[in-house]
């Protein structure tokens, strides 16, 4: 059976990406399982320079689900470049940069910096919820995501991916903004902003108070969004949004996606990006398919 994709032009053995932040640079997991045995790696977001992160509980259990304020914590871009692509690069799948920033600058100069590297794609995060400054404001209104999408692409020597946000008035017209700002593709869902609370101290959980819910709770509304900017805009789509089986991989590309990103499965199974991959023959075969890119957008409203 066929489970290879194309993505902007990169070829992938099969279309399960892990999502940013969930799935580190991937050493940890290759510790694991083979890691190059998935389709790609969307690394840790990155900023120009270093971050500690957000102070306090960053992580708490929600039902079916998880919330999260880490805060984009990472190394920074020039550490990136010179400790964790050239072991990502030895792992055998597509590398993906995830760049994240406060003001539109940013975005250029990341854009830029990754180019001259050899990653495979580039994904702006340009809706991270559990950052105090940056990223939220570009990804809520279709005019900002058209212009940060714009700034970046003038920089950007790779296919250029831009991440959305799910907490806006209509997905479908910020997809379209970011076609129109030059996106080679776009990736949906990020987190849904929420919040948890400790009835006994009467005090917010998280030490940002609200962060990013991901996990089997948002599926359903990542499906929807998913299905809907499929049929907006002709540039491809990859999946995010609960994703821990491959049936559920299936079901995104059943709704127009070309690929996938595995996120909160990882930290609850780190063999879980690995267990979708080796699903994939035996749904498809129950669907009846030999090609998995037959089944891309076949729903049947």
């Amino acid at each position: 059976m066929n489970t290879k994709v194309e993505l902007c032009g990169v070829s992938l053995k099969n279309p399960v990406l892990t999502a940013s932040g969930t799935f580190g640079f991937g050493r940890e997991y290759n510790e694991f399982y083979d890691v190059g045995k998935l389709g790609g790696i969307v690394g840790k977001g990155l900023t120009l320079e270093p971050r500690e992160g957000n102070d306090g509980v960053r992580i708490a259990e929600t039902s079916s689900g998880i919330l999260n304020c880490v805060g984009l914590q990472n190394p920074g871009v020039e550490a990136f470049i010179k400790d964790e692509l050239p072991f990502m690069r030895k792992l055998g799948c597509a590398v993906i940069a995830n760049a994240a920033g406060s003001v539109i600058s940013d975005y250029e100069r990341m854009a830029e910096r990754l180019s001259e590297t050899d990653v495979d794609m580039i994904e702006l995060n340009i809706s991270c919820p559990n950052v105090k400054s940056g990223g939220m404001a570009f990804g809520v209104l279709p005019k900002s995501v058209e212009e940060v999408t714009a700034a970046a692409k003038k920089h950007c020597k790779k296919p250029l991916i831009i991440k959305l946000s799910p907490n806006v008035a209509d997905i479908t017209d910020n997809a379209r903004a970011a076609e129109q700002g030059g996106a080679d593709a776009i990736s949906l869902i990020n987190t849904i902003t929420g919040m948890a609370v400790d009835l006994y101290s009467r005090r917010p959980i998280l030490g940002n108070v609200t962060g990013g819910m991901s996990g089997p709770c948002v599926k359903p509304v990542a499906l929807r969004m998913v299905r809907q900017v499929c049929k907006t805009v002709s540039v491809p789509v990859i999946g995010i949004g609960g994703i821990m089986t491959a049936k559920d991989a299936l079901e995104f590309i059943l709704c127009g996606a070309v690929a996938v990103q595995v996120g909160t499965a990882n930290i609850c199974d780190p063999m879980a990006a690995l267990k979708i991959v080796e699903g994939l023959e035996a749904e498809m075969k129950k669907c009846g398919i030999e090609d998995i890119n037959e089944l891309r957008g076949a729903l049947q409203d």
